[in-house]
């Protein structure tokens, strides 16, 4: 997919139908790259999940939505409406159908409610492999939607007639206001279980994720844009990591790397920890990821309201020793069920946000640094010591300093640098990178 104008927002089309007819798979050859979670098992996708596709040079949003099924209870009947609601907000909506079962009793219900929508449908007969199977196809004329469109999702047979179809069908601009700006993006992360959707649900006073009470219910990131402290944010729900990638399989491999990306694609991400629970080995790993990724940092930690004062001092305890690395991280404890603290969120996301963005004057950068390098030079290295000629913050998001020395820094003193800048300028919030440029001779390096 190619980078185009990214002015105001794309049209939408949503993918819908009951469980298991190949929706996933259809999203996956749209897109040309395996984006969505797909397995043989019904209802692996619990929620909607949108990603930018391109076809002929026209960008748009594919909406990939869980089982549509009108009678479903308990969690289906979420997964129901968050599919009902993808409906409701496209601007095109592809009815996929299973061609070998035929038209079910869902199916026929579904089509009595899209045939009153008013956005255009298009019905995909999927699973048409061969000339042979187009006959089935046909049968689907009696869901009273317009021609069955016969499609292979697996194999990518009649796709591309598919694509040009759905842009006939897409207005020139989405239904809608556009946005002034774009909310800023945060990517809500976690091991499974620790109450991820729970906050986002209360952070968009609506049921926009599938809670379930079962670990792992979330497996595709999920966007939502989220009015929070008087200023709209664009929060990315993310698949609970389990284990490394590189060990995961199925399922939980896709969605890991999904929720790589999503930390990859955001600005800030909030690091959700049970209060209840021990800081565990996956807790560390998410935030590596987090640092690892340069992106701004907010601690959250959950469940603060239960907890009497021992356990309150024990988890003091275990933040001061487990998370040491991570000092600097905004943080904040809250109570997704109760809403607890939650308003505060806003604040630590904004300031986390400022640090990750702050860019310090060079003269200003160097005068401190000199004055701090007369009180407490580098160590020598091999009877020699190193001096820094010169410093420069080279980037920003997250910041970047470059040191020029006419010597090897060592780390413990470049750790020393960073807690001193931190010290001095801030920067709470935000990981902050220093190299070091060993350059000799008597001229001063250019910045």
């Amino acid at each position: 997919m190619t980078e185009e104008g990214t002015g105001g927002p794309l049209p939408v089309v949503a993918v819908v139908g009951r469980p298991n007819v190949g929706k996933s798979t259809l999203v996956n050859r749209i897109l040309g790259r395996r984006a969505a979670v797909v397995q043989d098992v019904p209802g692996v996708t619990r929620d909607r999940i949108s990603y930018e596709a391109l076809w002929n040079g026209r960008r748009f949003t594919v909406t990939d939505t869980g089982g549509w099924d009108p009678r479903a209870e308990g969690l289906g009947a979420s997964i129901s409406r968050q599919a009902e609601h993808a409906m409701r907000t496209a601007d095109v909506i592809v009815l996929v159908v299973d061609s070998t079962v035929g038209a079910t009793d869902t199916d026929l219900a579904a089509a009595r409610i899209l045939r009153r929508s008013e956005q255009p449908v298009i019905v995909v007969a999927n699973k048409v492999d061969d000339e042979r199977s187009e006959a089935n196809a046909a049968e689907l004329w009696s869901l009273g939607l317009g021609e069955p469109q016969p499609v292979s999702a697996l194999h990518g047979r009649g796709s591309g007639d598919l694509l040009d179809l759905v842009l006939d069908a897409l207005p020139e601009a989405p239904r809608g206001e556009p946005e002034e700006g774009g909310p800023r993006r945060v990517a809500l992360v976690g091991r499974p279980n620790v109450g991820k959707s729970s906050l986002l649900n209360r952070l968009a006073k609506e049921e926009r994720s599938v809670v379930d009470s079962v670990a792992g219910t979330t497996v595709d990131p999920v966007d939502s844009i989220i009015t929070l402290g008087g200023e709209e944010w664009r929060f990315v729900d993310t698949a609970g990591l389990r284990r490394k990638v590189t060990t995961a399989s199925g399922t939980e491999y896709y969605a890991s790397l999904r929720t790589e990306a999503a930390i990859q694609a955001a600005e800030v991400a909030v690091v959700l920890l049970a209060a209840d629970e021990v800081i565990s080995e996956q807790d560390q790993r998410v935030i590596t990821q987090v640092v690892e990724a340069g992106r701004a940092l907010v601690i959250a930690v959950n469940k603060w309201d239960t907890l009497d004062e021992d356990r309150h001092a024990q988890l003091e305890r275990e933040v001061e020793r487990d998370l040491a690395r991570v000092r600097w991280a905004s943080r904040v404890n809250i109570s997704a069920a109760s809403g607890r603290g939650v308003g505060r969120l806003a604040d630590h996301l904004r300031a986390a946000i400022a640090s990750w963005e702050t860019r310090v004057p060079t003269a200003e950068l160097n005068a401190y640094v000199r004055q701090l390098v007369q009180e407490t030079p580098p160590p020598a290295r091999g009877g020699r010591a190193p001096k820094i000629k010169y410093v420069t913050q080279a980037d920003v998001r997250p910041p970047r300093f470059v040191v020029f020395s006419t010597g090897f820094l060592e780390a413990g003193y470049r750790r020393f640098l960073e807690r001193k800048l931190r010290e001095r300028f801030g920067f709470a919030g935000t990981p902050i990178d220093i190299s070091v440029k060993v350059r000799e001779g008597r001229e001063r390096p250019r910045g």
